[in-house]
């Protein structure tokens, strides 16, 4: 029986192989109380579980092929570090010390608190970063289960012989961890499909590093689809085809043919400028989040790092900030791998929603807020923190000595802000030069984020040397409505014409004073986006590197004058509505008549 299975396009492309499932990656948990002399040795169960798990990770990131995406690196020393994190160890000791709980029942009741705080983070990307605690502690319980470390391995699955001929395969699972993505790549899955995840949780992320398609989110499918099965995975649409027709599947298949074609066609693009059709030359910029990402933006033609977001460096530590020397390693190492390209380091954009709980005698402890996402982050937490903004601001200034530096700050809304920013870094070059350290001219831009900043814009650019729109956070406080939030979703809209006209406003008025402006959010990686933001004058677009080549093939095949004068009538004109709805429209005509 033919049937369908949808979730989330993470990877585009088509797969079409037979189904080979894993079963669920849920472990069951026994709960049971213990006598106060089993203790010492429940705590010991879970010290050893932690071990076995940080050897087995530390001997498959050892183990790593020459051709590994440097994503896979990453996302193991992030597994290794939740393992070492006290927020996990210590307050699973605590359960076991207190209540008595077996160390598989404290695992997992510490679980469930870590799940809750992550569950109210605002922000997309870390908020799904859940998924790696929860894949870390199921390895540490099946370790205890067993004796052994965890995850399935390739012997754990029913492989079909591999021979010429042989139909290709798709794995389907709850689940995919970091560490098990190793053994997918080195095996003869050609797609798979998850029940959980989104668009920016770590299997996604490594789908796209791996060009593999993909769909997760898929809810039941592990439940509904059945060994064997013949599936299409349309990474593009976020489909799953179960049992296809025959009609359907020749479809498929052609459209497989199609995409393995468009696909060689974009690589021959990575090394061709960037320009529109009427010679307006587009910088084309990467999105990264670890030092590991700027090989991937590299190897996809990137112009440089349009935005180098450094609060995961600060997270997953116990509360305890990394130091000047490791985070200018960080950053030096970023500069280095662009090769003079430019890299543009956002402060880091952390608290409230994103807490760094310091537990230690007489240090700050944050906690969450009300309403987390207008609480104390971004620049407003590092204001609150002026050593540790410092301490900071000294390292990216130390890494400007390798390389072209950019500083942007994030979430500016008053002009007293900024000037504590800049007074801030007049300070810490200060330091530097008492101390002899190195350092070079680094521009200083700030980030469009929330209506006011694009409301009091002149006032800043006479402040900072570029400005950059996070649309991202901008349509959400626009519109005053939580992203994540899935009962007002729908309602997230980047083309309302608030947003367009807030957009045109700041990438208008940046052009005239003579400083440069970027857009660094979705909307900049958004394809439909790329025309009506060059008709708007923007000529800088940061995105994650693997949307880079389709981006620049629209860029290729725009006309910047052609839709500039009908973006100049829709925010002159009273009927700002019907405005941006012939501008849409217009659009969609003009990239349907593409050649």
């Amino acid at each position: 029986m033919s049937f369908q299975v949808f979730g989330l396009p993470v990877s585009r492309g088509v797969a079409i192989g037979r189904a080979v499932l894993v079963s669920s990656s849920r472990v069951d948990v026994d709960h049971y109380f213990v006598a106060e002399a089993q203790v010492g040795d429940e705590i010991a169960r879970l010290r050893q579980s932690r071990d076995d798990v940080a050897a087995e990770l530390s001997a498959l990131q050892r183990d790593l092929p020459a051709d590994a995406p440097p994503e896979l690196s990453a996302l193991l020393d992030v597994h290794l570090m939740l393992l070492h994190d006290e927020a996990l160890i210590s307050a699973t000791k605590q359960w076991i010390n207190e209540r008595h709980y077996n160390a598989e029942w404290a695992l997992s009741a510490q679980l469930e608190v870590l799940a809750r705080q992550f569950d109210e983070m605002e922000d997309d990307y870390l908020r799904e970063r859940k998924a790696d605690v929860e894949q870390v502690v199921e390895r540490m319980l099946r370790a205890m289960a067993r004796g052994t470390s965890s995850g399935w391995a390739e012997s754990d699955v029913p492989i079909r012989a591999t021979a010429a001929g042989a139909e290709p395969l798709v794995l389907v699972a709850n689940d995919i961890a970091p560490a098990d993505m190793l053994h997918f790549k080195r095996s003869v899955f050609t797609g798979f499909v998850t029940d959980v995840g989104g668009k920016t949780s770590h299997t996604a992320i490594v789908a796209r590093s791996l060009d593999i398609p993909a769909v997760v989110g898929a809810r039941e499918g592990s439940r509904v689809i059945r060994q064997d099965d013949l599936l299409v995975i349309d990474g593009d649409a976020g489909l799953v085809i179960v049992n296809p027709s025959d009609i359907v599947l020749e479809e498929y298949r052609f459209r497989q043919r199609q995409s393995e074609l468009e696909r060689e066609k974009l690589t021959r693009l990575r090394h061709t400028p960037a320009v529109t059709m009427d010679g307006e030359r587009i910088e084309l910029l990467a999105n990264i989040e670890l030092p590991a990402d700027a090989k991937a933006a590299v190897a996809a033609g990137a112009a440089g790092v349009g935005l180098f977001r450094t609060e995961f460096l600060f997270m997953n530590r116990a509360g305890e900030l990394p130091t000047e020397d490791e985070q200018f390693d960080a950053y030096r190492a970023v500069v280095v791998a662009m090769n003079g390209s430019p890299v543009t380091i956002r402060t880091v954009d952390i608290g409230a929603d994103k807490p760094l709980d310091r537990l230690s005698a007489g240090e700050l402890r944050h906690e969450h807020g009300l309403n987390p996402a207008l609480g104390l982050r971004a620049v407003r937490w590092s204001l609150s923190e002026p050593a540790m903004f410092r301490q900071q601001l000294r390292a990216i200034l130390r890494a400007s000595a390798f390389g072209k530096v950019k500083l942007l700050i994030p979430m500016l809304t008053h002009v007293s802000e900024a000037v504590q920013v800049l007074e801030a870094v007049e300070r810490a070059k200060q330091q530097l030069m008492d101390a002899g350290k190195p350092f070079s001219s680094v521009d200083i831009g700030a980030m469009v984020e929330v209506p006011a900043a694009a409301l009091i814009l002149p006032s800043f650019l006479r402040l900072f040397d570029f400005v950059s729109i996070g649309t991202n956070d901008l349509i959400q406080y626009t519109l005053a409505l939580d992203r994540g939030d899935e009962s007002v979703a729908h309602l997230y809209d980047p083309w309302h014409p608030a947003i367009l006209k807030l957009v045109e406003g700041v990438i208008s008025q940046a052009r005239a004073a003579g400083k440069s402006v970027s857009v660094c959010g979705e909307m900049a990686g958004d394809p439909a986006f790329t025309e009506v933001l060059i008709a708007m004058g923007l000529r800088s677009f940061s995105m994650h590197p693997s949307q880079i080549a389709s981006i620049k093939q629209n860029v290729l095949r725009t006309d910047s004058r052609r839709l500039a004068s009908l973006v100049r009538a829709t925010f002159k004109g009273e009927d700002i509505w019907g405005g941006c709805e012939r501008l849409r429209h217009a659009l969609t005509l003009l990239s349907g008549a593409s050649p």
